[in-house]
């Protein structure tokens, strides 16, 4: 019968007769919303999992970060004419700048060749790593702006330098929330201290639920790092879990009261996420559930590559447990304003092993399909010396590299001129890389946007282009 003939045919006490159970079904299906409702409020809150804007061809990022500034001649992007003008002065106006003399130049004491069937160039430093080179997106053209550490590591991390803004991964944080109920969104193993410090894993004005979780610093061997106040020596579990539950009754009451407000949804999200790690965090961090076979093929034991392969290591252990942007960084120690063919030699020693472990690793348990490896720093090196043997900072130019995560591998993309000075070919501003890798994730870099102070902000500003070029 329809809707229509049942109205037609029957008196009010019939009709109220026959749906009295249709009325039992509403009601139930009211308080099953109010209380999903309550759920994802009282417990998850601004770390709720959302839905993307777009088809994500990526589910995590980990960014490998070389703190400092690696010479991108010396690596990724040869350049023959260093060596047969090296020692020659460098007019800038033969690279298209308004410069008599741009100094001295540098040849790069490295050989370099092609490697897989894709023909990538990589520097003899990397014999690791070349062997994955038809897994990698090599972007030559990279370029951003300041000629100063401090301000090129906050435009890599949060876009700007100018203003206090949030962290790419506090964005992904924000725009994606939680796909694990025990771990944070957004991991940060042995962050910079300096230049920037925390601002580089912060929040900012988005819901302090987003910053960052710091593991360890900089500087401070990663097998001796902690995750700060995550254990209460003091209290056991049980005892831990009724004071939380006392404080969150009353964090509830506060937030039915004012009906809406985001700090106090954050506070009731971070303390029953903080209470979980403490199970899950000290577990993931211990490495004796590893075999032997997968320590060594990360370099762990072994000097230099242990404590950036036990970073690697944490890295892949963490992306396979549902943290979706995980930070993982070396020392202050590619900043080569001398001795850079030294330099260069130490530190890729150090990472070369390590990073071709987590491609192989994540390769083989089948997470680099949706895992997307950035590899890079604040800016790259001049092709001009400085110090005699040195090369200084230099932001107009310089390369990262990519894998997995739906992206072009075996690519390059973008060139420089023939001395490294200047893009040439398909530039690509750190703003365009911030919003290439948002768009991965299946986040609109224009729709991810926050009010804050009259305005609606977003990673990129008012900038960036997705770079489709270099997605598959």
């Amino acid at each position: 019968m329809s809707c229509h003939q049942f109205i037609q045919t029957t008196t009010r006490r019939e009709m109220l007769r026959a749906s009295a159970g249709g009325f039992g079904q509403l009601a139930l299906a009211a308080l099953a919303g109010q209380h999903a409702l309550a759920g994802s409020n009282n417990s998850r809150g601004p770390l709720a999992a959302k839905a993307p804007h777009l088809p994500a061809r990526a589910k995590r990022i980990i960014f490998l970060f070389m703190w400092g500034g690696p010479s991108h001649v010396d690596l990724f992007d040869p350049k023959p004419r260093l060596n047969i003008e090296s020692g020659k002065p460098l007019s800038g106006k033969s690279v298209g700048l308004d410069v008599d003399q741009l100094g001295i130049v540098l040849g790069s004491p490295f050989k370099f060749s092609q490697h897989g069937e894709s023909g990538i160039w990589m520097s003899e430093l990397f014999p690791h790593l070349s062997r994955h080179a038809d897994r990698m997106c090599v972007v030559r053209s990279m370029h951003t702006e300041g000629n100063a550490h401090g301000e090129a590591l906050l435009r890599l991390h949060t876009g700007q330098a100018n203003l206090v803004r949030p962290s790419v991964g506090a964005w992904i944080s924000y725009g994606l929330g939680c796909e694990s109920d025990d771990l944070p969104a957004f991991l940060t193993i042995s962050p910079p201290r300096g230049h920037g410090g925390v601002q580089n894993y912060g929040s900012a004005f988005l819901p302090a639920a987003h910053q960052g979780t710091a593991i360890g610093s900089a500087e401070i061997p990663i097998s001796k790092a902690v995750v700060s106040n995550l254990v209460n020596k003091r209290l056991n579990p049980d005892l831990q879990r009724r004071q939380l539950d006392l404080i969150q009754s009353m964090n509830r009451r506060h937030l039915r009261e004012t009906n809406v407000d985001q700090k106090i949804e954050g506070l009731i999200a971070n303390y029953e996420l903080a209470f979980r790690m403490q199970s899950t965090v000290p577990q993931i961090m211990n490495l004796n559930d590893e075999s032997q076979a997968t320590l060594d093929l990360y370099g762990i034991g072994s000097e230099p590559t242990d404590n950036f392969g036990r970073q690697c290591l944490l890295a892949r252990k963490f992306a396979e447990n549902g943290v979706r942007y995980i930070q993982v960084s070396t020392n202050y120690t590619w900043d080569h304003h001398q001795k850079v063919q030294a330099g260069c030699v130490a530190e890729s020693k150090k990472v070369d092993r390590p990073i071709a472990g987590l491609l192989e690793d994540l390769a083989r348990r089948g997470l680099l399909e949706d895992t997307l490896i950035l590899w890079g720093a604040e800016f790259g090196r001049t092709p001009t010396a400085e110090n005699g043997d040195g090369r200084n900072h230099h932001p107009k130019a310089f390369t990262m590299w990519m894998a997995g995560g739906g992206v072009r591998a075996g690519l390059t993309f973008g060139s420089t001129d023939d001395f490294g000075c200047l893009p040439v070919e398909n530039p690509v501003h750190m703003h365009d890389l911030h919003a290439t890798l948002l768009h991965a994730l299946g986040l609109d870099h224009e729709r991810l946007t926050y009010r804050y102070a009259g305005r609606d902000f977003r990673l990129t500003d008012v900038y960036g282009n997705v770079v489709h070029e270099i997605l598959a």
